[in-house]
């Protein structure tokens, strides 16, 4: 107000250190360990170290961690280190050479432990051959992102630092291992939480393609340890009777057994908490034991629940007749970080056979029988051997290994190019359901539990508006049929006065051969209509007889050119008439089978030579009225033949 303008404030002396500082920032390549997130348009996104966002425009409402994506980086500027594991009979490795030659062929440089594959039997120089680098502890460690199958020691997990790790966890029961991570900024995928009711998370389902291997080689340990074939025998030394084999439990380590148990001739019973799985049971030839108690065992995320008191009472009785007559039990009961359910108890097992074999899949969680001892094979008094083996998968450690390489390559691969338009580069993606749900710690910060998945709804069936249909009343429908009939009295009524004599016979027998062959062509099956239009080709040859009426009686010198015409149209109908029958007698010889009787239809030739014969006979002894008969007759036998063409029990003979 006192005139005078406003005096510009200068900038402070540090402006232009705060303007390179942020081009600096702006500009930096990001890396793995230090990672950038950008916002997608018209969102906000959560900065993390350096971030430069200026947001397209405030939505109404944000969900800013569903649309966190980080900066991508290209697949051929990552490097992955393969590392040799050493828990205890582990012999399995996270990468096999075929699952390390997709990532090499995706542009990543992979670098294998030495030794990492040779228990699995997997050389080095086969990890060479497909373009990996073998490299040392160390150096396998330093990669951008480092695969490991079992979860890391608290010394394995400080060599990580900040950088990603792709691996089994376990974080329910690695709380510790977890806030590690957390303290060193790292960025941490669980293999074992990939969402279960994700359709496409299958693929990097690695908990489904190692359990399934579980169950088929507990079928062969079991194999090896009892003393009797599987498949029942019969021989002259003496009868061997097929071997009994009950399965608990019907998932995936569950079926993987009854398959390999049927595969191998045993008779296979199989019992689950779950009654949706009597289906899966039965199709691979097992016999579905069912408890008398309404509960269904189904729960989250398509595992098992523990049952209630009177489930498990009524289901003890069921087990112990079961096992009494079982010779091998294979329980694959077990519950995610819980004590595994007792489904065998000591009274069950007093009562087996001796020789008897119990494989207890859940021998890790205590198992699934009161007498379980973990990695060893337990022989009870009354002579049955109890196997509590927990290294079955890394038994079969070359199949484990390329089944579990596959689903952590595959899943690798899917970060960033399953939801982004282009596929060869790496960002952590929040809205790619899989990548959220194995997120459980993102560059230091706390991501477990994810969310949890909601499979996408069905979209709903468009019902068809149905109009009523309109109401007719009855007498309008007769009232309409009859106008049609009266029409058509009145037609026939005033043909009838204007037809001579021989029109009306001609009328006749026209009209009542239309209707005879009507019918008999309306009830011919489809698979007869081809044969049924070649005799038909046959019948149609009657214009022979127009052209013979034509030819002289008494000479066969032709004279006129209608005689000539005649001539040449008996010629075509008799080619009209001969080729009609046997093209359908070729047609119904695709029908007849090798095991069908002969057939004489041969035979029938004697009665047509009496019909003409005798004709030609009455005919010299001055009868006038023979051809009427004959013709009377041939056209019977004309309707008869379409007649018979119309059923597939008889169109040889309607050929004929």
């Amino acid at each position: 107000r006192s005139g005078r303008r406003p005096q510009r404030r200068p900038y402070p002396r540090a402006m232009p250190l705060v303007v390179a500082t942020l081009l600096a920032l702006a500009f930096v390549q990001p890396q793995i360990g230090s990672r950038v997130y950008v916002a997608r348009p018209g969102s906000v996104a959560l900065p993390r170290r350096a971030l430069l966002v200026v947001p397209a425009r405030l939505p109404a409402r944000v969900h800013a961690a569903a649309e966190k994506v980080s900066a991508p980086i290209p697949f051929t500027q990552l490097s992955v280190g393969v590392i040799k594991e050493t828990f205890p009979l582990e012999r399995r490795v996270v990468q096999s050479p075929d699952s390390a030659a997709m990532l090499v062929k995706a542009g990543m440089a992979v670098n294998v432990q030495t030794g990492a594959g040779l228990a699995s039997l997997f050389a080095d120089e086969a990890y060479e051959a497909v373009g990996a680098h073998i490299v040392s502890e160390s150096e396998a460690w330093a990669a951008d992102i480092v695969l490991k199958l079992r979860p890391p020691t608290k010394l394995q997990a400080a060599k990580l630092g900040s950088r990603t790790l792709i691996s089994l966890i376990n974080p329910t029961a690695n709380e510790e291992l977890l806030e590690q991570f957390q303290q060193q900024k790292a960025t941490v995928f669980a293999l074992d939480c990939i969402p279960r009711l994700l359709s496409r998370g299958q693929t990097y389902d690695v908990l489904s393609s190692q359990t399934n291997i579980a169950g088929y080689r507990a079928v062969v340990e079991a194999s090896n340890a009892f003393g009797r074939f599987f498949a029942g025998q019969m021989t002259a030394a003496g009868k061997v009777p097929p071997a009994k084999v009950l399965v608990l439990g019907a998932g995936v380590a569950g079926l993987a057994a009854i398959q390999t148990a049927k595969n191998l001739g045993a008779i296979v019973r199989a019992y689950d908490v779950r009654p949706v799985t009597r289906e899966q049971v039965e199709s691979l030839g097992g016999q579905f034991l069912s408890v008398d108690y309404k509960e269904d065992g189904a729960g989250a995320g398509g595992y098992a629940k523990e049952m209630s008191e009177g489930y498990q009472a009524a289901e003890a009785k069921l087990m112990r007749d079961a096992a009494a007559d079982a010779d091998i039990i294979i329980t694959t009961a077990l519950i995610p970080n819980r004590p595994a359910p007792k489904l065998v108890s000591a009274e069950m097992i007093a009562g087996m056979k001796r020789g008897s074999v119990i494989v207890d899949l859940a021998a890790e969680n205590g198992g699934n029988t009161v007498l379980t001892v973990k990695d060893k094979a337990f022989f009870t008094d009354n002579g049955v051997q109890i196997l509590g083996y927990t290294d079955l998968v890394s038994r079969l450690p070359t199949t484990a290994s390329n089944l579990f390489g596959n689903n952590v390559a595959k899943f690798l691969l899917s970060i960033g190019p399953t939801t982004r338009e282009k596929k060869d580069e790496f960002a952590i993606d929040y809205a790619d359901d899989a990548v959220r749900g194995m997120l459980v710690v993102d560059g230091g910060e706390l991501t477990y539990p994810a969310p949890p998945y909601a499979p996408p709804v069905a979209p709903k069936k468009e019902v068809a508006v149905v109009e009523p249909p309109k109401i007719v009343p009855q007498w309008k429908k007769f009232a309409g049929e009859a106008f049609k009939y009266t029409v058509l009295a009145s037609l026939l009524t005033g043909l009838g006065r204007a037809a001579t004599p021989e029109l009306s016979v001609l009328l006749g027998t026209f009209a009542l051969s239309c209707l005879a062959g009507y019918q008999a062509v309306l009830g011919v099956p489809p698979a007869l209509h081809s044969p049924l239009m070649s005799v038909t080709n046959a019948v149609s040859g009657l214009t022979a007889v127009g052209a013979m009426l034509l030819l002289p009686a008494k000479t066969f010198q032709l004279t006129g050119a209608a005689q000539m015409l005649g001539a040449a149209a008996l010629v075509a109908s008799a080619i009209n008439i001969a080729g009609g029958f046997l093209v359908t007698k070729k047609m119904l010889g695709l029908f007849k089978r090798k095991t069908d009787p002969q057939e004489y239809y041969g035979m029938y030739a004697l009665p047509a030579a009496v019909l003409i014969g005798g004709l030609t006979w009455a005919q010299r002894a001055g009868s006038m009225h023979a051809h009427s008969v004959v013709a009377l007759a041939s056209g019977v036998a004309c309707i008869s033949a379409i007649g018979g063409l119309g059923k597939q029990s008889t169109p040889p003979l309607g050929n004929t």
